[in-house]
């Protein structure tokens, strides 16, 4: 029996890994990004230790490693105080001791490329959806989706990975709940200069009213500055200067190049958002990622969480697609896997975002409490911080039949004596 067809909806990360592992194991799919291609500004870079142990396991990260990266072995929030590192990578059992900062749509680049070698796999750019064949219920699921070109497209599961701003979602009347985001961050690009401090890839520097992010990468810095929530009005009032202040004020050795910041224009203004729809399913529909779960950037988990559910969905979707049954129960299986370490992340993001509002309120330095900055001079705690952030609450392994589906062997030794762990975080 031939297995239906599989649609993917959204080229991000977690739609790409899922059409990928499905085209591997021979299961038809057909990706459909709405853009032309994926050479767009994007903001998440960060691809884990989780990230890249998976992709050993596939035999892929040796290619990917041979694009232009950065490799972040620590996170740090300089302070007025000084500088405390909560998480050093570099303490972790693994080869792939670091987060690899790579421009996402490289990344996408190469997956693509990898699936465009199987059979299996189909990829449309400049697809968007505009309506679902089916309205979702039990009696009548959906079957496919409608382009906005008229083409109708059947499938026996539509996966909807397209982001924050889910059209999918949206057409299927599912509504994303807010857990509570307090900022907004203005984000843009700087060029990296000879001489630049070597190790502030994935920092925070804090201050009153605003703390910057700075977010490394081949070639330049991407600089987020924080706002409150609906405060662009008043950012815009102010003016790019008062933008390039606040920025060098913070991050010195950038004064010299944020004259390069000449309009608000060339930077780009997002709205951190932390919510998640309470049921990712319909009958013939799943959500994944962005479309079912808004990850705010602190502590740059979105692409890890995105990609652990399309590890997830795989483990699940593989067996039921071979065998012809995929319902609700294998649809909601997967969220049921997932749900809890996104709750979990989502509340520590909560939990920061309060924290950074009512410092700003107050007129406070946005800053760790003292026994945070006492805990982290001790290596085991931030040993255990990099494990939660680079494993995830919940870490992911490849299913025995998605092993087998994909053809995987035993675990290969890489180059540093360290055998990678079959079960990817465990």
């Amino acid at each position: 029996m031939t297995a239906e067809r599989t649609i993917v909806a959204g080229g991000g990360p977690g739609g790409m890994l899922l059409a990928y592992l499905l085209a591997r194991a021979g299961l038809p799919v057909t990706l459909l990004e709405r853009h032309r291609d994926f050479d767009r500004d994007f903001r998440g870079d960060s691809l884990h230790p989780w990230t890249l142990e998976l992709l050993d396991r596939l035999g892929l990260t040796d290619r990917l490693l041979a694009l232009p990266h950065v490799p972040a072995r620590q996170f740090r929030f300089r302070t007025p105080r000084g500088v405390v590192t909560t998480t050093d990578y570099g303490l972790l059992d693994t080869p792939y001791d670091y987060v690899a900062l790579m421009p996402q749509a490289r990344f996408l680049d190469f997956l693509a490329a990898e699936a465009a070698a199987l059979p299996a796999f189909e990829l449309r750019t400049g697809a968007a959806v505009t309506g679902l064949l089916g309205a979702g219920t039990a009696d009548d699921p959906v079957r496919g989706v409608r382009l906005r070109s008229g083409e109708e497209l059947a499938a026996g599961l539509v996966v909807a990975a397209d982001g924050r701003f889910s059209r999918i979602r949206s057409l299927a009347g599912l509504t994303a709940r807010s857990q509570g985001a307090t900022t907004d961050l203005l984000w843009f690009a700087l060029p990296h200069r000879d001489g630049d401090p070597p190790d502030a890839d994935v920092d925070l520097f804090l201050g009153t009213r605003h703390y910057v992010g700075l977010l490394g990468g081949p070639g330049r810095w991407q600089v987020g500055l924080s706002l409150p929530k609906g405060g662009y009005p008043a950012l815009r009032e102010a003016g790019v200067e008062y933008v390039r202040r606040e920025v060098a004020e913070r991050v010195p050795w950038l004064a010299d190049r944020v004259g390069l910041l000449t309009d608000l224009n060339q930077a780009t203004l997002l709205s951190v958002d932390i919510s998640r729809v309470p049921t990712w399913h319909r009958p013939g529909l799943l959500l994944i990622g962005d479309a079912a779960h808004v990850i705010s950037p602190v502590g740059g988990n979105g692409i890890l969480m995105a990609l652990q559910d399309a590890l997830a969905a795989a483990n699940h979707l593989v067996p039921a697609l071979r065998a012809g049954t995929v319902g609700t129960a294998t649809l909601a299986a997967v969220q049921a896997e997932r749900e809890p370490a996104i709750v979990s992340v989502q509340a520590q993001q909560v939990r920061i975002e309060r924290g950074v509002a009512r410092a700003r309120e107050r007129g406070r330095t946005i800053t760790p409490p003292a026994f945070v900055r006492l805990l982290m001079r001790v290596p085991a705690v931030r040993r255990r911080s990099a494990r939660g952030n680079a494993y995830g609450p919940v870490p992911v392994h490849p299913s025995p039949e998605l092993e087998r589906a994909l053809g995987l062997g035993p675990a290969p030794v890489p180059a540093r004596g360290r055998r990678l762990r079959p079960r990817c975080g465990t």
